[in-house]
């Protein structure tokens, strides 16, 4: 891949790098030798980005020509937004209190080079703000608020390669040569694949929706297919467009950069699971009810519980029965009431977080089915036992610890009930085409709609349990497709 870095003129990169191109921009946009390359990484550094300017023009174009533009336009767009700038201040929180805690004016700029700052007690947050707003030269202002005792990121900006000031070009070159020179080492591993797939995980999460084991299979599995595969996290949001596929194996949730990621690589179109529509509808229980009822699909009897109608739960569903808040998840936020003075405290509780909640009628059950759904096709299928002397799978303490969970048993998809796999697959694809686990109660012989989820466990050991490395290689596989079929239809941006 060849490695090209575009400015206004020349005279504003003074750097030599071996093996890497300057460019004028307006060669760039009208020159056809640069059109007809078929892959390129192209570092933007023109003085200005604003909207139509040649700035914006070179990495609109580097992306309509399937080059991987530094930075792209998302960046671009999130580095004129508030609201983004905001929630990466949020995220980022620790790192800014520690970074500028001996700071002692009210106000501070952060230079950053290829997430490097000329101080070194600033390197850690300029490498997080690189990651976030993926842009060779950054320019961050903090604010120190006295109310709060804190500092906040007010905003951030490009910096022209035409602005660096003097004293910092050596600096510059330094970091500058480093940053190409570990791209190369990339572009060296990857190069005897095809295509390159990000797994997104949580290393620390003490109930990931794949284990360690699993993550590993599917590495190898990918790897055995032309997929070079990378684990990634949080940390690595900058680098989305240098893939073609992300796959989110971290608990997803609608505010949580694990919705973020997913929304970006729809946006640069990567082939995404979870995509953001199936998260945005799926950690939503009101909507969950919602589309089962118009959609006449069996489901225990549940109401959509607001402030009006609040009182009248117990009576329509009776005692005991089950609340919801929207976006639970994993049995958490989902309360089992056993009295009319449990139930008016709890349902107030809980519309304390939400307009709307979830409340349903108590099936007792010793298992839960699931039917996992890939690309409109049942993949696997578990029954969860509730854990003992519990009515649900997992058993949690009042800090919502997991204390226990119940036995699993996998049957073969071809062994299951018929109505239970018919079910599941119409629950699904109200959805889409993504990867799914459908939760079914069985009483008798109807079969009760739960739920769906869109980042259900694929773990070594119990889905797996069936299929074992042939499980693995039927969710790649359908990676490679999607990714071979985009590049057919020339979707390259």
């Amino acid at each position: 891949m060849q490695t090209l870095i575009v400015v206004n003129d020349p005279k504003d990169w003074p750097l030599e790098i071996e093996g890497i191109e300057l460019v004028a921009a307006r060669a760039y946009l009208t020159d056809p030798h640069y059109a007809k390359l078929r892959k390129a990484t192209v570092f933007n550094l023109c003085r200005y980005y604003r909207y139509q300017s040649i700035g914006y023009y070179v990495s609109l174009l580097a992306a309509a020509r399937g080059h991987k533009p530094l930075p792209d336009i998302t960046t671009i767009q999130d580095l004129k937004s508030q609201t983004i700038i905001r929630i990466a201040s949020d995220e980022l929180d620790q790192y800014i209190q520690k970074s500028l805690a001996h700071i002692r004016s009210k106000e501070f700029v952060l230079s950053i080079y290829f997430g490097h700052n000329v101080a070194k007690q600033h390197d850690t947050l300029s490498q997080h703000l690189f990651h976030q707003f993926q842009s060779p030269f950054l320019r961050a202002f903090f604010v120190y608020n006295e109310k709060n005792e804190k500092w906040f990121l007010q905003n951030i900006n490009p910096i022209p390669a035409s602005e660096i000031p003097p004293e910092h070009r050596p600096f510059v070159v330094e970091v500058a040569q480093g940053y190409f020179m570990g791209r190369r080492r990339i572009v060296k591993r990857r190069s005897h694949y095809r295509y390159d797939l990000a797994i997104l995980h949580d290393p620390k999460d003490p109930e990931p929706p794949s284990n360690a084991r699993a993550l590993q299979h599917f590495i190898h599995a990918a790897e055995s297919l032309g997929m070079n595969t990378e684990l990634i996290t949080r940390d690595d949001y900058g680098s989305l467009t240098e893939y073609d596929a992300l796959f989110i194996r971290e608990t997803t949730s609608v505010n949580h950069h694990t919705y973020r990621f997913s929304r970006r690589a729809a946006a640069k179109k990567l082939v995404v699971i979870d995509d953001p529509e199936s998260i945005l509808k799926c950690t939503n229980k009101v909507f969950l009810a919602e589309l089962f009822e118009k959609n006449h699909v069996l489901a225990p009897k549940t109401v959509i519980v607001h402030k009006d109608n609040a009182k009248e739960v117990g009576e329509q569903l009776g005692l005991p029965c089950i609340l919801k808040q929207p976006d639970s998840s994993f049995s958490q936020g989902v309360k089992k009431v056993e009295t009319a003075d449990e139930l008016r405290h709890q349902v107030s509780k809980f519309l304390e977080k939400s307009d709307l909640i979830i409340a349903q009628e108590f099936l007792p059950t010793e298992f839960d089915w699931r039917v996992g759904i890939f690309d409109r096709q049942p993949i696997y299928v578990c029954k969860y036992f509730m854990a003992e002397q519990h009515w649900q799978i997992i058993k949690r303490d009042a800090s919502g610890i997991k204390t226990d969970d119940g036995l699993f048993t996998t049957v073969p998809v071809e062994h299951a009930p018929d109505q239970l796999i018919r079910t599941a697959l119409k629950a699904a694809n109200l959805i889409g085409d993504g990867l799914y686990g459908v939760d079914i109660k069985q009483v008798g012989k109807k079969f009760y709609l739960i739920e769906i989820n869109d980042n259900p466990n694929l773990d070594a050991g119990v889905e797996d349990a069936i299929l074992r490395d042939e499980f693995y290689l039927r969710i790649m596989r359908v990676f490679l497709r999607r990714i071979e079929n985009k590049n057919e239809r020339g979707q390259i941006w």
